[in-house]
């Protein structure tokens, strides 16, 4: 029976009107009026069971909007970044979806499932064949993780490229039932050099989510692709701050060099921001 309800989920997906729906609820999502703002803002805590007692601001009240509660920043020290410098931190709080290798260009969606590496990043003017042996993590943001997405090792900011698409769930349900997901959904693309080689960071929007910000850039919105090439490059350190989403959904990391996980690592396991993943296996 819930296989049936699962596919149907997937199904009504395809048909209700995604961009105006998402739209709709950012609005509302950003309205600062007191009464309406913190009825949303209660009921989020209260059914998503959001602990506030290590955010900046732990008094829901205080937030503006109900986007500003949902991109709330941590206190400094409630997320310890590891600080091997061959290693892989996870770059949001969330559930590992999958992981493992990249093999002939393509990555694992769900059992059963792969997508294509070269749809997933788009145009770029980069060589993204650098990737194609490399490795990969996907971690999934639910409504009652921290939304903000950091960086997972220290790296250069080369280029970015945001490109249009479906507004599809991300969650477990959906990943099982629509093929190539992450390629088709709204996204944005992060492409950094590192001293461990090339790094992509996918921020994948999804349904219900209000927008994508970047630290270098507050939103994207636009209806065709954005490229953005940096001609004079910001690096970032490992744990700091790149991007946010306005409510939950799925942050992709691609690496040219190979990495070893934690063996205990298994798809399904809640992991947090500036967590150990993984370790690269050549210098």
């Amino acid at each position: 029976m819930s296989h049936h309800i699962d596919e149907l989920f997937a199904a009504l997906q395809r048909l209700i009107p995604q961009h105006a729906l998402s739209r709709l609820l950012g609005k509302i999502a950003d309205c600062e009026n007191t009464t309406l703002k913190n009825a949303l803002i209660r009921a989020a805590v209260r059914h998503y069971g959001i602990d506030l007692s290590e955010a900046r601001e732990p008094e829901p009240e205080r937030y503006p909007s109900f986007n500003a509660f949902f991109t709330r920043h941590l206190s400094d020290s409630a997320r310890p970044i590891d600080p091997s410098n061959n290693g892989l931190a996870s770059p949001a709080d969330g559930t590992v979806s999958q992981f493992g290798t990249i093999e002939n260009g393509q990555l694992i969606q769900a059992k059963g499932f792969h997508f294509d590496l070269t749809r997933l990043l788009g145009p770029l003017e980069s060589d993204i064949s650098c990737l194609e042996a490399g490795s990969f993590a996907t971690i999934y943001l639910s409504p009652r993780d921290y939304h903000r997405v950091h960086m997972p090792c220290d790296g250069t900011l080369l280029e970015t490229l945001y490109i249009p698409g479906k507004l599809f769930s991300v969650n477990d349900t959906t990943t099982r039932y629509i093929p190539g997901l992450f390629s088709r959904n709204e996204r944005l693309v992060c492409w950094f050099d590192s001293p461990m080689g090339k790094i992509a960071v996918v921020l994948v929007g999804a349904l219900f989510v209000a927008g994508i910000g970047t630290v270098w850039q507050d939103s994207y919105s636009p209806r065709h692709l954005q490229h953005q090439r940096f001609e004079s490059p910001t690096s970032y350190v490992k744990g700091q701050e790149i991007g946010h989403f306005r409510f939950g959904s799925t942050v992709i990391v691609a690496t040219e060099k190979t990495l070893a996980f934690d063996s205990a690592l298994k798809n399904g396991e809640t992991v947090r921001m500036g967590s150990l993943l993984a370790r690269f296996t050549q210098q």
